[in-house]
């Protein structure tokens, strides 16, 4: 299993293409491999196959070879450090939310006094 991480290639780099996104949507249900994963979009073979190095390279994947096939599947640990940085500013878009739902509600509020003039 082939799971060599190169230190320039980050996890934001990684994820920051969408087709490498969805990538990682259709593995998180299971391991395909890159014929399974390229039938699912409207690129080249080639193109996915570079796609996954990326992946691959930030350690997002994982690669088994079975005869001259090749199966990719999810390796979750790098998303949860990203997920552990992002922790820090959840607290933000919380209270943006909040914030919006207060407004949200103020205008309901005035629209039904509205209506009840």
């Amino acid at each position: 299993m082939k799971t060599v991480q190169r230190a320039d290639v980050d996890t934001f780099t990684a994820i920051a293409h969408p087709v490498r996104r969805q990538l990682l949507d259709l593995l998180a249900n299971n391991e395909q491999s890159v014929s399974e994963l390229a039938s699912q979009f409207e690129v080249t073979r080639p193109a996915i196959s570079q796609h996954l190095k990326v992946l691959l390279d930030a350690g997002l994947v994982s690669e088994q070879r079975h005869g001259r096939e090749r199966i990719y599947s999810l390796k979750p640990a790098p998303l949860r450090e990203l997920d552990a940085w992002l922790e820090a500013y959840r607290h933000l878009w919380e209270e943006w939310l909040d914030r919006l739902d207060e407004y949200l509600q103020e205008l309901q509020t005035k629209e039904t006094e509205h209506d009840e003039d």
